[in-house]
């Protein structure tokens, strides 16, 4: 878009009165009780004035002023009145800087050798166009870019720092010094001398003064004396120390006064990093983006929710997430942020669900006296906690809507009891069941189940049980699926075979999935295809605890069936912490149990060693404990780099006893039964979180015999020794799961761990149940309003709907 055209009017009068009319506006608005309606047309006064000046400090002082006032109108009203008198002194900041400036003609002038003005970014920029377009973003670094997930503009926008460190504290080079280390400052001085060593290591020693007095600066990096100028104004930042009572720095950010100041001065951002981009390469990038969008930003949510739940406009709060002017300022941001992501989310489960109740599933009849009878044929009884999870599904069954239910339950609690009920009844009434696990050995250990769990029935009503995996032959497999077309096969359980071509059910009524998350949507529409105008009944199953507050999240379209208590007689796993100092105590324990006939787990981190970490890897760990420890025993290594048939066959001869001791990456975690196992031993424990702790310790206490989880961490922070001692004290999944989303956000229970879902790096990163409850209630009370999101007003939100799950759920009812 052109800049207006100028009219005759000195230019500085004219950016004088639109500033003269912004105040006027706000004052308005304070005699409007804050109402939002004059602060509009104040921002629309400031935009007015950003278009009458082409000096570029002045257009990032108005474009703050206008940011400002979007997050001003975007404040629920009740707070806004303390927001309105810095934004009016800002305005009068401006205006006085203009009013002293005299009117310049083009004439050459002297450049300042000392202040670099930044190059400015591109006007009015659409957020989808590629990153390439804004300033110093050649092929090279898009490169660089694309590994962090940024091609457009707009990924740009969306990527919102880790987090912020706090530099606004201006002061002189005195107060600093008598500040101390007590957090982080900003001075500004200027350079008096510069020395470059060249090592080792290579540094640039400068020094720096103020009128107050000197200061030390030292960076080891050699580079920057090609960058650094005696004479130079700078402003550095970061914490001062007194070495030999000289004040000092190492390694601050610094840059240039009199640039745009992105990394001092300010709350700093702190952005995710890749090989060759560096943190004032994203700062300048996200500075341009904000900059080149501010006035193409198109807000998808309706303006009556932004105002009900006190929502700041969409451009307003990437401009505070990035650079924010408050800690407070920063929150509302993210608040918004996160509400985007949770709203699309909550729209389109709702759609899905209402979407699956339009079709239709078997009616199934439930034969009361047929699970009796199973029930008296096992070799225990069912808990509390089983039965009201087995009640809810049979009443789902027998309703002739699509059942959609997960089963969630800590490990060994019983889900696999109820799924075989419910694939009882699916065969009862002449239909067929498939259960689909993510591996090989868990889909055989669920044909071993489910066999041995009917064998006591009458032959008659038994159902039939096949498993179909890659690893079956060619002959059996044939014969396999000639019996499931035929309908002489009731119930076939497998791999991702199940969805490959030629598999062919007679007349499948129920699908169970084993831990969904490990399967995509686009794998699982192949079995819920409609057929003779019926869907199949889906019950989901997991191990993993998930809080409730996240239920709604991951779950939002399915009902959730929770066994919360584990069958009686179990032995409650005994959880140990060690130092590493301890470490031989705990290979005491390992000798004592393998004398013993019983086998080990040990779990590290990492599949190769590596600099960045202090975790063990695991093919290097178990040499060290074949060579150096344990030279009499059986060791074996498994890691999530070896091809599936691999890892099943080493996994099949741990099962059969072949070898003692089974190093291992985090490949372990689900669902492998080893009854023998009565160790877990973590190394590096205190890289994990709590629920993943969790999954690792189900992994034994499987058998009759007591089992032991030792956990072996090296130096912890707070919040990782808060982990530990919570997993010392308690066995409690659910539990343990709340305590984890508290201490590490969602990020364990949303995304590649959830793969039926879209992406939301804003919620793993920060998850406020307060916001999602908000998106929630939008969500329903738009879709009351307007069911197929169909008036004008919603065209961009059902855009954003339709590209917010166009990956994880293509085949979804989104767009209208």
């Amino acid at each position: 878009m052109p800049p207006p055209t100028r009219t005759s009017t000195p230019p500085n009068r004219t950016l004088t009165q639109s500033l003269t009319d912004a105040l006027t506006l706000l004052r308005e608005e304070w005699r409007d009780d804050f109402r939002g309606a004059y602060a509009s047309r104040a921002v629309r006064a400031i935009q007015h004035a950003q278009s009458l000046t082409s000096d570029q400090d002045l257009a990032y002082a108005l474009a703050r002023v206008e940011a400002q006032i979007d997050t001003y109108i975007g404040t629920p009203i009740d707070q806004r009145q303390p927001r309105l008198t810095p934004i009016g002194n800002e305005i009068k900041a401006i205006q006085k800087r203009v009013t002293s400036r005299k009117p310049v003609a083009r004439a050459p002038q002297v450049a300042e050798p000392a202040v670099r003005k930044p190059r400015p970014a591109a006007r009015h920029l659409d957020p989808e166009s590629p990153v390439e377009v804004l300033p110093r973003v050649g092929p090279v670094v898009a490169k660089k870019l694309a590994k962090l997930g940024i091609r457009t503009i707009s990924d740009v926008l969306r990527d919102v720092p880790r987090r912020h460190i706090d530099y606004s504290q201006i002061m002189s080079i005195r107060d600093a010094s008598s500040f101390g280390r007590r957090g982080d400052v900003t001075i500004r001085a200027r350079i008096e001398e510069i020395t470059p060593y060249t090592g080792p290591p290579a540094r640039v020693s400068v020094r720096l003064s103020d009128q107050t007095g000197a200061m030390r600066v030292t960076w080891f990096n050699r580079y920057l004396v090609n960058q650094l100028k005696i004479g130079d104004e700078i402003a550095v930042s970061g914490t001062v120390e007194a070495a030999y009572n000289v004040p000092s720095m190492t390694n601050p950010e610094w840059e240039r006064y009199g640039e745009t100041l992105l990394s001092t001065g300010r709350m700093t951002p702190v952005y995710n990093l890749t090989q060759g981009v560096a943190q004032k390469t994203m700062r300048s990038l996200s500075r341009a983006a904000l900059d080149s969008t501010r006035a193409t930003v198109a807000d998808p949510l309706p303006a009556g929710i932004r105002e009900r739940f006190g929502l700041m406009p969409l451009a307003a709060a990437y401009e505070e997430a990035h650079y924010p002017q408050s800690e407070l300022n920063r929150q509302q941001a993210i608040k918004r942020l996160a509400f985007d992501e949770l709203f699309l989310l909550q729209l389109g489960m709702v759609r899905v669900k209402q979407s699956r109740a339009t079709r239709n599933a078997p009616t199934f009849r439930i034969d009361g006296h047929l699970l009796q009878n199973f029930r008296q044929s096992l070799p225990f009884e069912l808990t509390t906690a089983q039965n009201r999870a087995l009640e809810e599904v049979l009443v789902d069954l027998a309703s002739g809507n699509p059942m959609m239910r997960l089963l969630q339950g800590d490990v060994g609690s019983g889900k696999t009891v109820v799924a075989a009920i419910a694939a009882l009844v699916a065969t009862d009434n002449g239909m067929q069941a498939a259960l689909m696990s993510p591996t090989e050995i868990l889909a055989e250990q669920h044909a071993a189940t489910f066999t041995r769990l009917y064998e006591s029935m009458p032959i008659e009503s038994r159902p039939r049980v096949g498993l179909l995996t890659g690893s079956v032959p060619a002959k059996r497999r044939r014969e396999l699926l000639a019996a499931l077309e035929d309908g002489e096969l009731d119930i076939l359980i497998g791999t991702q075979a199940l969805i490959q071509k030629g598999v062919e059910f007679g007349s499948l009524g129920l699908l169970i999935v084993d831990e969904q998350h490990r399967f995509g949507v686009r794998q699982r529409a192949h079995l819920l295809a409609e057929r003779d105008g019926l869907v199949p009944h889906v019950l989901a199953m997991t191990a993993t605890p998930i809080p409730r507050t996240l239920n709604m999240v991951l779950n939002g379209d399915t009902e959730v069936s929770v066994i919360d208590q584990l069958p009686s007689g179990r032995v409650p796993i005994e959880t140990r912490r060690y130092t590493p100092d301890e470490r031989a105590a705990a290979y005491d324990l390992v000798r004592t149990e393998v004398a013993a006939g019983r086998q080990v787990f040990v779990i590290c981190p990492l599949v190769e060693e590596s600099e960045t970490s202090d975790a063990k890897a695991a093919t290097a760990e178990a040499e060290r404990l074949q060579t150096q420890v344990f030279p009499e025993l059986r060791v074996q290594v498994l890691h999530g780099r070896m091809p599936a048939k691999e890892k099943d066959r080493i996994m099949t001869a741990f099962r059969h006893q072949e070898f003692d001791i089974l190093v291992s990456t985090s490949v372990i975690e689900v669902g492998i039964d080893i009854p023998n196992a009565t160790i877990m031993m973590i190394e590096g424990a205190n890289h994990f979180g709590l629920a993943q702790l969790h999954q690792f310790r189900g992994r034994v206490g499987r058998g009759s015999h007591r089992s032991y989880c030792l956990l072996i961490a090296d130096d912890s922070s707070n919040d990782a020794e808060q982990r530990l001692r919570m997993m010392v004290a308690s066995n409690d999944g659910f539990a343990l799961a709340q305590k984890d989303l508290e201490l590490r956000g969602p990020g364990d229970f949303v995304g590649t761990r959830q793969s039926g879902l879209p992406e939301m790096p804003i919620m793993a990163g920060s998850f406020d149940t307060r916001v999602l409850d908000a998106a929630r209630r939008a969500a329903e009370m738009l879709l009351k309003a307007d069911p197929e999101l169909a008036s004008e007003e919603l065209a961009l939100l059902r855009q954003r709907l339709a590209a917010f799950w166009a990956d994880a759920a293509p085949d979804m009812p989104m767009s209208t």
